[in-house]
């Protein structure tokens, strides 16, 4: 008995070996079919949105070029009205500095309203092309969640931590969206994945 507890001692440290070696054979198998499952899945996913992202994508570009388009055509609504002000000042005797003020204010109309569409859009977008993803993983909805400063609207900052159902877009201030969809809108999807 005492032989076969000083051989068990004996043999611990190459026991040891082929038990590391065993587990290191595993772990390197068990990598490499995660690593492909992974890569499947990936590619899986890869070609799932080429096809619904692609549709996201090409409606949000749609919808982009015009709003951008209209750009010009509300600059040249402003110069029509800012022409019959001219009429209208020749008529009354209004001074034409008065009017220069307007044509000068032109620029920067236009420079505030590309500003806000550049950064609705952008938020419109990443919201639609993460939901797209989403629900092609199952996910039903998002957790809203806001940059929670004092910029953040007052029913936004009341839908901060507010599941939401991707089917199911809030009604805020009159206007129907996710969370990055509305004018200036800086709050965005906290996705609920799910668990199977």
């Amino acid at each position: 008995m005492d032989r076969l507890e000083r051989y068990a001692d004996l043999i611990e440290p190459w026991a040891e070996a082929v038990s590391k070696r065993l587990i290191s054979t595993l772990e390197i198998a068990d990598d490499a079919m995660w690593r492909e499952r992974s890569y499947q899945i990936s590619a899986g996913l890869r070609d799932l949105m080429a096809g619904s992202q692609g549709m996201v994508t090409r409606s949000i570009i749609q919808e982009q070029v015009k709003l951008f388009k209209s750009l010009p055509l509300e600059a040249a609504d402003r110069v029509y009205d800012i022409h019959n002000q001219a009429i209208e000042a020749v008529v009354t005797g209004r001074r034409s500095s008065e009017l220069k003020k307007e044509i000068m204010r032109t620029g920067e109309v236009t420079e505030a309203r590309s500003r806000t569409i550049a950064r609705t859009e952008v938020g419109r977008a990443s919201t639609a092309i993460t939901q797209a993803r989403s629900t092609a993983i199952g996910s039903r909805g998002y957790i809203w969640r806001t940059v929670e400063d004092s910029d953040v609207r007052h029913s936004h900052k009341q839908m901060e931590g507010q599941y939401v159902d991707w089917a199911s877009p809030p009604t805020l201030d009159g206007m129907t969206g996710h969370a990055g969809q509305f004018p200036n809108c800086r709050c965005y999807c906290e996705v609920v994945v799910p668990e199977d």
